[in-house]
């Protein structure tokens, strides 16, 4: 599979002010690499969609059901075989993106933890759950994945805030899930 080209996706909600920022980061550390860029916009209020529209490449609205479910519809649309997820809060830096697909090429799923959980919930969610996927952070979801794991994953739950995904991809039995920061 040639590493040659990434569908980038984010989900928003009232992300007017981060998705230029998002986009014109992504941009510019992927720079002279084949890429898109899909925003996937949960109905905000606040005209996200409307900045979207003229900065994405694909930029969709769509009725709010949270970010598992808008991170999936996005990734369905990737027409590219590495699909990196990114939240469009700016929590995590598109610098990290090159560093994700040196890693996918060895790996079909890749997780950027963060060094620091900001709420308790997620340090005891990823306690017990990352044991179960090798990762320190389950609720990232800075995340590489290969096209064919993504055509696997039809949701059950209900917003487990990408947590389903690294179920899934057990289940359909990638090579490996690995941290990488």
């Amino acid at each position: 599979m040639a590493l040659n080209c990434v569908s980038i996706v984010t989900t928003t909600w009232n992300e007017r002010e981060n998705v230029k920022k998002l986009i014109f980061g992504i941009r510019d550390v992927l720079q002279g690499f084949p890429h898109e860029i899909i925003v996937v916009d949960d109905n905000s209020p606040d005209g996200t969609s409307h900045v979207a529209k003229r900065l994405a490449d694909v930029a969709v609205a769509k009725a709010r059901e949270g970010q598992t479910k808008g991170l999936l519809y996005g990734m369905k649309l990737a027409k590219y075989p590495i699909i990196v997820t990114v939240d469009a809060d700016l929590e995590n830096g598109p610098e990290c993106i090159p560093k994700l697909l040196e890693k996918i090429a060895e790996f079909d799923v890749v997780v950027a933890s963060r060094m620091e959980l900001p709420r308790i919930s997620e340090k005891l969610a990823s306690k017990t759950l990352g044991k179960l996927f090798g990762i320190t952070d389950s609720f990232s979801n800075y995340r590489a994945y290969r096209g064919e794991i993504v055509a696997n994953f039809s949701l059950k739950g209900g917003e487990t805030f990408g947590a389903e995904f690294l179920v899934i991809a057990k289940r359909s039995g990638p090579k490996d899930r690995r941290d990488y920061v």
